[in-house]
This record gives C-alpha cells, sequence and structure tokens, in this order.
C-alpha cells in the first residue's frame, strides 16, 4: 500500500504493508530509533508521537492510518539543530533518569503545550497519564513540563 504523510516536516511516501505497525515503520523503515516500544499494547505510552497534534500511541496505530496525516516524532522536536526548550527543560530538571520514557514523555507533553500553552499541574498529570515512569516520582517531569510552559519555548 502506497502511504503518503508528513513526518517531521517532510512529505513522505513510502510502499508497506498497510497492517504494519508505525511504530515498527518510523524504526525500520525510516530509521527514527527515538520512538520507544515499551509495552506494545498501549498502555506505557513509551512510543507516544502527535498525529494531527494529538497524541498517540504508535504501538497501536497501523501504517495505513499514517496517511495524510500530520506526524511529529522526537526527532522532528529539534530546531536547527538544537534541543527544543522542552527537550531542555526535562534535562534542567532531572526528569530523564533512565531515559527510556522520555521521548514519550516530552512527546505527551508537547501536545498538551500545542493544545494548553499555559497548563495546569491538575492538566499536566492528565495529559501524561498513559506514560509510565518507573524511575520518577513524576515530580521532574511535571516540573520540566511547568518550566516550558512558563518559559514560552516548548
Amino acid at each position: 500500500m502506497l502511504i503518503s504523510f508528513t513526518l517531521n516536516g517532510t512529505t513522505r511516501e513510502a510502499d508497506l504493508p498497510g497492517a504494519k505497525r508505525f511504530l515498527d515503520v518510523l524504526r525500520e523503515d525510516f530509521g527514527l530509533p527515538g520512538t520507544k516500544e515499551g509495552c506494545g499494547e498501549g498502555e506505557c505510552g513509551a512510543c507516544t508521537i502527535i498525529a494531527d497534534g494529538r497524541a498517540v500511541n504508535a504501538c497501536l496505530m497501523l501504517a495505513c492510518q499514517a496517511q495524510g496525516r500530520d506526524i511529529l516524532t522526537i526527532e522532528g522536536l529539534d530546531e536547527r539543530g538544537e534541543l527544543s526548550g522542552l527537550q531542555r527543560s526535562f534535562i534542567n530538571n532531572g526528569a530523564i533518569q533512565c531515559g527510556y520514557c522520555t521521548p514519550g514523555m516530552i512527546m505527551a507533553s508537547k501536545a498538551l503545550l500545542m493544545a494548553v500553552p499555559d497548563p495546569t499541574e491538575e492538566q499536566i498529570r492528565s495529559a501524561l497519564s498513559g506514560n509510565i515512569c518507573r524511575c520518577s516520582g513524576y515530580s521532574q517531569i511535571i516540573a520540566a513540563v511547568r518550566e516550558a510552559a512558563k518559559g514560552g519555548d516548548a
């Protein structure tokens, strides 16, 4: 199946099995390893990407569902080769302990900040409720999102 979509700002086309998981398409076909597989069941959020402005679990998305969509991955957040403000905020706040959940946490946070530029703590917690971090108590992650929002640098 020929699939056409925008990936990190660039129009892409690929001839793929329509039922292939989009997580595998990103990692195997496009060489973007930042989107991680955790559970493979949409429970942990490690594979979170942004599709048409919304946080989506790439492990639950089929390749055919990317057709015509605007997809953003962690690799697409850099700004002229530099980390985005949100990524820097995660580092500054120690919100990247082992780092495995970090891309998904950042993408879920980015989707929130795109929709709600100055979220409350409750909104942040709700937006991150589909992402699991086994290393932290989440306080550093919430602080990172709040810092990025306050700086308008998400």
